[in-house]
């Protein structure tokens, strides 16, 4: 059995809307641009720089690991 592999925009729009996040309200907790997390999202950004996943993973309290697994 093969496993999928999500992208980080997936993997990040999944724990967001776990969490009952808007993307604004995700933005702003991660001290990010509202553009930049929907793009991430959307796939414009397949590689964000490392510093806005750290911010990102910071604020859905989860590991930097678990988003680009």
């Amino acid at each position: 059995m093969k496993k999928e592999k999500y992208s980080i925009g997936e993997i990040i729009k999944k724990l967001r809307l776990e969490r009952e996040m808007s993307q604004d309200a995700l933005s702003k907790k991660a001290d990010l641009a509202f553009y930049t997390i929907s793009k991430i999202e959307a796939g414009s950004t397949p590689n964000p720089t490392i510093d806005t996943v750290k911010k990102i993973a910071d604020a859905l309290g989860v590991s930097i690991d678990y988003l680009i697994k």
